[in-house]
């Protein structure tokens, strides 16, 4: 509490559905240190995440599904020591997904519905979430036997329409 010399600090912000349109200012990591929930979802963002989001040391959830996002996937997302759920899912993001994203502690991981094409990686099943959905993608190759380390955590993994044809361990 401020009376008592306390610090407020801004914990979340959630500005769903709110009809914005622009782009997601650099400057916000800076001036929202403490943020530990970005939900920007369905609203009109272009371009990409702020270069500077991996300041945001604390961030536990980020949700900037339902925008105009582009570009390649948001690598800054790796360095993120905190994040446990990651949504950017129905954006125009485009281009590889890289492997190391499960590798993270992420427990729910929505990157369906962008244009990312890649291969699943051998990796796959070091990813401790419970939910991962990569439905309306452009996938390639075959579900790793890794897959079968996920069964003490994973509850959902959604690959609907992803070019999975074959090759399950």
């Amino acid at each position: 509490h401020p009376a008592d010399g306390g610090v407020v600090v801004v914990a979340g912000i959630d500005l769903n559905h709110a009809d914005i349109a622009g782009y997601i200012p650099d400057s916000l990591p800076a001036g929202l240190p403490d943020l530990a929930l970005l939900h920007l979802n369905s609203n009109r963002f272009a371009g990409g995440l702020p270069d500077s989001l991996p300041k945001l040391s604390l961030l536990h959830e980020l949700d900037v599904s339902n925008n105009l996002l582009s570009g390649g996937f948001p690598q800054h997302i790796l360095c993120l020591p905190n994040v446990k759920s990651v949504d950017i899912r129905f954006n125009n993001l485009c281009g590889p997904v890289p492997p190391a994203i499960f590798d993270k502690k992420i427990d729910a991981l929505f990157i369906n519905d962008n244009h990312f094409d890649f291969e699943l990686p051998e990796n796959l099943g070091n990813s401790p979430a419970s939910v991962i959905v990569l439905a309306n993608l452009r996938l390639r190759g075959c579900i790793p036997a890794s897959v079968g380390r996920m069964g003490a955590t994973l509850n959902e993994l959604v690959m609907l329409n992803s070019g999975i044809r074959s090759c399950i361990p």
